[in-house]
């Protein structure tokens, strides 16, 4: 942590530059900057987590881990998504430690103590010396799984370790006012594709997304939409960009690549979806591993009355494949470069065309400043 306390977030020339320099590398490189991170800005957000989907019904469970904090995703017998401490108030064992579907109990595998879908203790089993025998003032009303604040936006699920920090509405609103106009509920999945392992801070693939700058050179064969029509989107903490093509541009595109109207949209610290006009959606689960590893995940939505034939979605598929990989392979070279030494002052980002990745920067400056000045 020393060496990170004589870190400077931002280079001491951007108060007189046009051109801003970028976080330094340490920023992603660094196990300590990374731990600051989970305890600054994921457990202090209101961070993406999951899928409603992959809990369609009621006693389908599944682990995570937020901030460094094992957690749970429970469908409850009130057909409401809630989120858990991943522990056992007994002893503390981590009581899930796969996906499945647990009925109507969540049970301890230790000693057996059995708790409710809405996270009650229903039974601790000769914790008293008789089976169903309790030691004297222990009620099991008041041991249950300890919550974790969880809300739903369409398919997307967000929770929150801190209970201080601003509504789930006002985090929404920024992105509500992006999608103005686009009915959400209209919207189906037709397919999810496993990226896994990255190897590269969950940073770069956020900030590769914000920017349109590396589009018309990247993707130059699985996209055709010209860097000149392209717009940033800054709204507070929604940022992105988003391209408008006219009919005429689409229609001469070639067969198999991506050349419709846009917007790439995202949430701080780690929501990502992409609108396709005129019926698609596509959103991407970013899951820090360690400073230099993301989980990643993307699922697409389809207009109801769109073609979803098996067809169809694997075109879809083949296309988004393509593009993931070409972004990953630029990630993890960029991942590889932050460990040189002409990477400490982080290089420089365009006034124009990556501006929100500077604001995509300052929210985690401001967010870890206070700790490397204390």
């Amino acid at each position: 942590m020393t060496d990170l306390k004589r870190t400077q977030l931002f280079s001491a020339f951007d108060e007189n530059e046009n051109v801003k320099h970028g976080l330094p590398s340490a920023a992603y490189t660094s196990k300590d900057f990374y731990e600051l991170e989970s305890k600054l800005v994921f457990a202090k957000s209101w961070t993406f987590v999951g899928f409603a989907h992959d809990l369609a019904q009621v006693g389908d469970i599944t682990p995570l881990e937020v901030a460094g904090q094992p957690l749970i995703l429970v469908r409850s017998s009130k057909n409401k998504i809630r989120a858990f401490h991943n522990v056992c108030r007994h002893r503390n064992l981590k009581l899930v430690d796969k996906p499945r579907n647990c009925k109507s109990l969540i049970t301890c595998p230790y000693h057996n103590w059995c708790y409710n879908l809405d996270g009650q203790l229903r039974a601790a089993p000769f914790f008293g010396g008789q089976k169903t025998e309790l030691p004297k003032d222990f009620k099991l009303k008041e041991h249950g799984l300890l919550e974790v604040p969880c809300e739903l936006f369409h398919d997307w699920i967000f929770v929150n370790l801190n209970c201080d920090t601003v509504s789930f509405e006002s985090h929404l609103a920024p992105l509500r006012k992006q999608l103005a106009g686009i009915d959400l509920d209209d919207f189906v999945v037709v397919v999810s594709i496993e990226f896994g392992e990255i190897k590269t801070n969950w940073k770069l693939l956020m900030e590769n997304f914000i920017e349109p700058y590396h589009v018309q050179f990247v993707h130059k064969n699985t996209t055709n939409q010209p860097l000149v029509d392209h717009y940033v989107v800054s709204d507070g903490h929604c940022l992105g960009s988003a391209v408008d093509l006219t009919s005429e541009q689409q229609e001469q595109a070639q067969e198999g690549t991506l050349s419709v109207s846009s917007r790439y949209l995202t949430l701080f610290p780690n929501f990502v979806l992409g609108v396709y006009y005129p019926d698609q959606i596509g959103v991407h689960l970013n899951q820090p591993v360690s400073a230099g590893i993301t989980c990643q995940r993307r699922v697409i939505y389809q207009h109801k009355d769109s073609d979803q034939s098996t067809e169809a979605v694997e075109k879809i598929s083949r296309l988004w494949e393509s593009v993931h990989k070409e972004d990953h392979a630029m990630c993890e070279r960029l991942q590889e470069g932050r460990h040189s030494d002409a990477a400490q002052q982080g290089g420089f980002l365009s006034p124009y065309w990556e501006s929100s990745v500077r604001s995509f920067q300052e929210l985690v400056a401001d967010a870890i400043r206070p700790a490397l000045n204390h």
